[in-house]
């Protein structure tokens, strides 16, 4: 499956919503996606762009991954967890799509990319996932945003001690990048997720759905043949201002100092469709939060029954999980409120529930907090630890880990009690 098969498969059911009137891709785009947030669509005209599409919010619902995965909603930890365990090889062919057009001269203006907000710094690639090679590690993908800085550059926020800033620092003449825009949820997916120090997040797409690779055209990458867009290109130590721009928690994020990527090719499909992924929007949410999903559920089931992990949009798809378990004993609910904070480091604040409460559904969640809940008894205060930077109240020194105080909520049945007494009525 690749991009269009997944938005024709969405346009059968009735669930692709089409603009058939030129848009533009300044500020234009990014207002009728957030209007439609949850919906995919498709932008038919591009102002300024005659030969593009652009594609929206067909990552926005848990359902729409769980269809391109072959399983339900309620299977999509398992099947993330089973990916990771056992990743495969994905082929390479030796041509692909995605280099049925290859640029003769490299000019960055004549892509749509998107100005999402007044105050960003300038037009941003946002749902670019990065291909690198580590010299000791091998292979790499991640997403990075972009900024255009001209014809030929990009700025790339590289987060501080993670695999691209790793590799791009054993290499003072700069690193081998190429960047895949326009790929199906599988890979989208295999690309968000966290995988031990090493392993090659393409194995996970290969193991979720057929993941074919090409070489690219002039670096030593292999890169989705089934893309839209590659841009090809050397992640440099040169440095310019990336930012400002808006972060997962909806608040702008600062002004940095970032590498610029020196762009050596483009290459894309016939007929080709951008993806635009727009800022803390449902679909950004769900590729930060939904990947962290499995290695909470992992952990937790180390120490208690684990039935269900979700990362809550509210929480900004990052600071706050709900963790269902199947309780046989006193210590459960405490053992993977600790165990949650290990699955997933950025964790703020985690709820435990019953496996009678629906974890997706928050008013079924507040319903186990009043009804099963007390402060006194089932609240457990975390004080002053290593937190994440996205969370603007933590506290937060330059060049040091961001640092928070983390709460566990035990709304489980309390043990011992009669459970008699806390079910629900049904009629």
């Amino acid at each position: 499956m690749n991009l269009r098969t997944f938005l024709q498969d969405l346009d059968a059911r009735g669930e692709l919503f089409h603009i058939q009137e030129p848009v533009s891709p300044h500020l234009e785009v990014a207002r009728r996606i957030a209007a439609r947030d949850g919906q995919p669509m498709l932008f038919e005209q591009l102002a300024g762009f005659s030969e593009w599409r652009m594609a929206a919010g067909f990552t926005a619902q848990r359902a729409h991954f769980a269809r391109a995965l072959g399983c339900g909603a309620s299977q999509l930890v398992s099947r993330m967890a089973e990916a990771l365990a056992a990743p495969q090889i994905p082929p390479q062919n030796s041509d692909g799509p995605c280099q049925e057009v290859v640029w003769d001269s490299i000019d960055l203006t004549r892509l749509p990319i998107p100005r999402y907000h007044p105050q960003d710094g300038g037009p941003y690639i946002t749902a670019g996932v990065a291909i690198i090679h580590d010299p000791d590690l091998g292979r790499n993908l991640c997403f990075h945003r972009m900024r255009v800085q001209d014809a030929r550059r990009l700025v790339v926020r590289v987060v501080e001690n993670r695999g691209t800033h790793t590799a791009w620092r054993k290499a003072p003449e700069g690193i081998p990048m190429a960047i895949c825009v326009g790929l199906p949820p599988h890979i989208l997916l295999a690309a968000s997720m966290a995988p031990p120090e090493g392993q090659d997040e393409s194995g996970i797409a290969q193991a979720f759905a057929p993941s074919p690779m090409v070489k690219a055209k002039t670096v030593p990458l292999e890169v989705f043949a089934e893309a839209e867009l590659v841009l090809e290109g050397i992640l440099t130590h040169a440095l310019d201002r990336e930012g400002p721009f808006p972060d997962l928690t909806g608040t702008m994020d600062r002004v940095r100092q970032q590498p610029v990527l020196r762009v050596t090719a483009v290459t894309h499909r016939k007929n080709p469709i951008f993806h635009a992924l727009l800022p803390a929007g449902l679909e950004h949410k769900n590729l930060m939060g939904m990947p962290r999903e499995p290695t909470i559920f992992a952990e937790v089931n180390r120490v208690a029954r684990c039935t269900g992990v979700t990362i809550t949009p509210g929480g900004c798809s990052w600071l706050h999980a709900v963790v269902q378990i199947d309780k046989q004993g006193p210590d459960d609910a405490r053992l993977a409120i600790e165990a949650a904070f290990r699955g997933h480091r950025s964790l703020k604040h985690v709820v435990i529930v019953d496996t009678d409460v629906d974890i997706y559904n928050p008013q079924d969640v507040e319903w186990a907090l009043a009804t099963r809940m007390q402060a006194r008894r089932d609240l457990v205060i975390f004080p002053d630890q290593a937190s994440s930077s996205l969370d603007p109240s933590a506290h937060q020194s330059p060049g040091q880990k961001a640092l928070s105080d983390k709460i566990g909520i035990d709304a489980t049945i309390p043990w011992g009690a009669s459970p008699e007494d806390f079910v629900r009525v049904t009629y």
